[in-house]
């Protein structure tokens, strides 16, 4: 995840990436993202076994900031939001209600 700046990055691991990007585009994704409006989806992979994916993750954010910027450039140089016809504005908007009723009600 990216924000619109390209500045930042975040690395991290889900078994189900759709929800977990939409928790990151209406700012529950996690402290980090939302702090610093890592929004935009710019690389994932998809790999078998979550032990495996963890030990990527693991070994992804050992990496310098320049190969984690080759390797998404690699596989995409325009560093487009590759989530950004997932969801509509209004998905968006009521998956934060949701949120927010779920919270709400702890």
């Amino acid at each position: 995840m990216s924000n619109k700046n390209r500045t930042t990055t975040y690395i991290g691991v889900t078994n189900d990436i759709e929800r977990r990007v939409l928790e990151h585009k209406t700012g529950h994704g996690s402290t980090f993202t939302k702090r610093y409006n890592l929004h935009d989806l710019l690389y994932y992979e998809s790999i078998k076994g979550m032990q495996n994916a963890i030990d990527r993750e693991k070994q992804l954010k050992n990496w310098h900031k320049d190969w984690k910027w080759n390797l998404i450039k690699k596989e995409n140089p325009e560093l487009m939001d590759l989530s950004a016809d997932w969801f509509t504005d209004e998905e968006i908007e009521e998956y934060k209600e949701i949120l927010k009723r779920v919270q709400y009600d702890r």
